[in-house]
């Protein structure tokens, strides 16, 4: 295997990540009473904790952000504490951990919290939930500027208690059709006022969670991730690019820690994008660069090589591959993922 994988990597002044993998955000809905990390999730993170870098799970910054049931969250003094555990271990095996700062926005659900879900625009997303298919998608309430100067607070707050539980540092989730992506995409933002229309205004939320929260836990503890190309949650619409044009160049006026493309399958192609869409943010975006969707080891070796990235995300496999990294390394064979390992943390 290439030994670029095995480079230490300079992620900024203050961080140096021990290799060029990282272990993607992944979903696993087991958090305990409360939505407070358990010991058995401070063991599963530690296990993995020969990453070069760790992001956490999505974790929600407040209540009415729930849309997954038993998803973590972060605005509670025992989440923190329970963090802290997480943290803990995987410092102590020699892991660096960012946390995964989430909203969902109109794919919340009141049933979690009992609050409306809210969102740029008064615009449902048609469906059910996800392992809650009884359920289906409520009309979300549209934000008034108030709400939204509030939901940049809830961030700041957020962050600040991911660096209290020993984090170090926070991924804002910008992707996957949550509520950031919803504001920077014109199926999901209708407004007509100074958060819609144009590029300039789609951003604008966007950058105010940027700014504030690096302003609030430094830039090289700020990251973000951000999905050019609709594909979850969002029904594409060809005028996003012009959104993203001048969202990235905007990001690259500004120090973070990475950007992080969110995407399962990088092999998906968006005509209004020119193709992929790492590809699409490589050509755009100056930084330090997480590709994901679909990466092998091998693949991974050749897109660092290439220069098309600079860390390779990797999901599935570390859930069936606690020891991804030294299987890797020793070219041992690779468990392959099944569905089934979603049923328990190992």
């Amino acid at each position: 295997m290439s030994p670029v994988l095995f480079e230490a990597f300079p992620l900024n002044s203050a961080l140096t990540l021990a290799n060029r993998f990282v272990m993607a955000p992944l979903t696993r809905c087991m958090a305990g009473p409360g939505l407070v990390p358990t010991d058995t999730m401070a063991d599963y993170y530690a296990r993995r904790a020969d990453a070069g870098l760790i992001i956490s799970e999505a974790t929600i910054i407040r209540a009415d952000a729930q849309g997954y049931p038993n998803v973590p969250g972060i605005f509670s003094d025992e989440q923190i504490a329970g963090w802290k555990k997480v943290t803990a271990k995987v410092h102590a095996n020699g892991g660096k951990i960012f946390m995964q700062l989430w909203h969902v926005g109109r794919v919340a659900h009141s049933h979690f919290s009992g609050l409306q879900p809210v969102a740029p625009s008064a615009v449902k997303h048609e469906g059910t939930l996800p392992r809650m298919r009884d359920l289906s998608y409520e009309m979300p309430k549209a934000l008034t500027k108030e709400d939204i100067q509030q939901l940049v607070s809830d961030y700041v707050t957020a962050a600040k208690n991911a660096m209290a539980a020993g984090f170090d540092g926070v991924e804002i989730h910008g992707a996957n059709g949550y509520l950031i992506d919803q504001f920077l995409h014109f199926d999901t933002n209708k407004r007509t006022d100074e958060y819609g229309e144009t590029p300039e205004n789609m951003s604008r939320f966007a950058l105010e969670v940027v700014d504030a929260v690096t302003a609030a836990v430094g830039a090289e503890r700020t990251a973000l991730r951000i999905t050019p190309g609709a594909y979850a949650h969002i029904e594409p619409d060809a005028r996003d690019r012009e959104v993203f044009d001048y969202f990235i160049e905007q990001l690259n006026q500004r120090e973070l820690a990475y950007l992080h493309l969110g995407i399962f399958d990088d092999s998906m192609t968006f005509e209004h994008l020119g193709g992929r869409s790492s590809t699409y943010i490589r050509e755009r975006y100056q930084g330090t660069f997480i590709s994901v969707g679909g990466l092998t080891p091998e693949t991974a070796a050749q897109g660092i090589t290439e220069n098309a990235f600079d860390l390779a995300a990797i999901g599935r496999p570390f859930i069936a591959n606690p020891d991804f990294v030294n299987r890797v390394r020793e070219q041992k064979p690779l468990v392959e993922y099944d569905a089934s390992m979603l049923a328990e943390l190992v």
